[in-house]
């Protein structure tokens, strides 16, 4: 891993004029990261599932700030969120997810990790890829190392459901989306880039009731306490991916104790999150999976 030499190691850079738009921006990483970037200058669009919770999030934020409906599970949803933000957008943080719930499935009958942190991402992404001028990031996950690519059974229809093993392969798959879309836009030579990030282990809400009873019975509270950081120092990689000078594909993460905490670097990453071939079948299958082209491609 190298260290970062950014922007932000200078101080926070100013936004002024610029939008954002970051999902599941009520809680956690996300609530911490739209507040920075609105508190910098930036308009902040809070993409959220809940209004309720998002209002209640956008009112503890200093900055321009506003609040619109987003279910990453549900497709008719996504393209309702896309259709109605008009005008340019700076950058898309692709930040929501779910972790290691019982199997359950998004309204378009998609595996629920799958559906909601991948593909409705991978939607919302080409749907409002026309109107974004600098940035896609989207946030993956140590998670992604133990993941594979099942494409005879992407949406654990035949085998047997593991629900730790769904969410590796979808953070995988965040992984390999951000490298065929930097693929992609560099063979345009768009000024767009796509980078990644993920927070470490960060004490968050990702995690339900039950997971954080299973985590505390793995490895004890004394472990957890050690090796988790605030969402505040978790969201530091989202953050430089978003706005500092770092390249396309890049993919930061924390630098220290097994890139569970510390400040930002350039992360590790396993080798077939960087495969083109696996990266382009993916990326071929979520086409079809979702019935939304990207980048002038019809499906």
């Amino acid at each position: 891993m190298l260290p970062i030499t950014t922007a932000l190691d200078r101080g926070f850079p100013s936004l002024d004029g610029q939008t954002f738009v970051i999902t599941g921006a009520n809680s956690g990483l996300g609530r911490v990261t739209a507040g920075a970037l609105a508190a910098h200058g930036a308009h902040v669009v809070l993409a959220v599932r809940n209004l309720k919770k998002g209002a209640e999030a956008a009112a503890t934020m200093t900055g321009s700030v506003e609040v619109r409906e987003l279910d990453l599970a549900d497709l008719g949803s996504v393209r309702s969120f896309a259709a109605g933000l008009g005008g340019p957008i700076d950058v898309l943080i692709n930040n929501a997810g779910i972790m290691t719930p019982p199997l359950s499935w998004t309204v378009d009958g998609f595996e629920s990790q799958f559906g909601t942190n991948h593909l409705g991402h991978f939607a919302l992404t080409a749907l409002l890829l026309p109107q974004i001028g600098s940035r896609v990031v989207t946030v993956s996950s140590l998670a992604h190392k133990q993941g594979t690519i099942d494409f005879t059974d992407l949406n654990w229809r035949h085998r047997r459901y593991r629900a730790m093993a769904a969410y590796a392969q979808s953070k995988l798959a965040n992984l390999l989306f951000t490298t065929e879309l930097e693929r992609r836009l560099t063979k345009r030579s768009s000024d767009v880039i796509a980078t990644a990030a993920h927070p470490g282990l960060a004490a968050t809400n990702l995690f339900g009731p039950g997971d954080r009873r299973r985590l505390r019975d793995n490895l004890g509270k004394a472990l957890t306490r050690l090796l988790s950081q605030s969402d505040t120092a978790g969201a530091a990689p989202m953050l430089n991916a978003a706005v500092a000078d770092v390249p396309g594909n890049s993919y930061l993460g924390p630098g220290r104790a097994f890139e569970t905490r510390g400040e930002p670097v350039f992360a590790s990453r396993a080798p077939v999150s960087l495969d083109e071939d696996v990266a382009r079948r993916l990326w071929e299958a979520s086409e079809s999976l979702t019935g939304i082209g990207f980048l002038g491609s019809s499906v």
